[in-house]
């Protein structure tokens, strides 16, 4: 039997690839719970200190397995209606939380939940002949795993909601230039330059990162006096830090840091 979810470590750095290439990575139950299980291990283990997630074969993730979906539905349990709930609420708690950074590398196409996975990732690097399809309301349904959080704050309001109700697909090329990714690549290539990046970002202040990702997430929601208040704490405690005192030690001593996450 397959399994559906590789996890794979190397410097620092813990590599989830969905493996159900046979459907395009889609979600099924399996997969989530793992995927839920896998997040939360890495976001506890000292020893990651950067995930990189991507997709085995031509697909990133085609979202919701709706083979599986339809054949609860048809059976009238009721398990479908609570998905959302049960795994896509807790897979994009568990990424944007993460108190290290998460980088997506988008193989292939990623629809659906399969893109709100990408876009709730701290960073996404996407191969060139990527795509990204927020196919929703072709299956009748609205949005969810925090597509309608994320993708607004990535590309804004007016270009978030084209793409939700028109369900179009957007190219790598221009999901770069609108913002969606930060870098695009050549095809083959995307989860081998996500490694090379996390592997850098793991031997980086990851102590730091954790408060970055604490005070952007903050600062996403609330207003100005929030997000000072939040700012102020998260500083105040990077600050007491060992990786603040060897960075500014490397500063005064002109040597490059050795951080410890610490």
């Amino acid at each position: 039997m397959t399994d559906v979810l590789l996890i794979d470590d190397a410097g620092g750095v813990r590599t989830l690839t969905l493996n159900r290439p046979e459907s395009y990575n889609s979600l099924n139950a399996e997969l989530k719970e793992r995927l839920i299980a896998a997040l939360r291990e890495a976001a506890a283990d000292d020893a990651v200190r950067a995930v990189v997630i991507t997709g085995a074969g031509k697909a990133f993730c085609a979202g919701q397995d709706l083979r599986e979906h339809a054949g609860l539905l048809d059976s009238g349990d009721p398990a479908p209606l609570r998905t959302v709930e049960e795994h896509y609420n807790p897979i994009v708690h568990a990424v944007t939380t993460m108190p290290k950074p998460v980088i997506a590398a988008v193989n292939g196409s990623a629809a659906g939940a399969g893109a709100s996975l990408a876009y709730a990732c701290d960073l996404r690097i996407a191969a060139s002949g990527a795509s990204f399809l927020m196919a929703f309301a072709n299956a009748g349904l609205s949005s969810d795993s925090g597509a309608s959080w994320t993708l607004p704050r990535l590309i804004g309001y007016g270009r978030a909601m084209e793409m939700l109700l028109l369900a179009e697909p957007v190219a790598a090329e221009d999901a770069l230039r609108i913002g969606m990714v930060n870098r695009v690549v050549d095809d083959g290539q995307a989860a081998d330059a996500a490694r090379e990046l996390a592997g850098r970002m793991a031997t980086g202040p990851t102590s730091a990162y954790a408060r970055i990702k604490e005070t952007m997430l903050a600062a996403a929601s609330e207003g100005l006096a929030e997000a000072l208040e939040v700012e102020a704490g998260a500083q105040a405690e990077a600050g007491a830090t060992a990786d603040h005192r060897e960075a500014v030690g490397a500063f005064v001593e002109k040597r490059s840091p050795r951080f410890t996450g610490h």
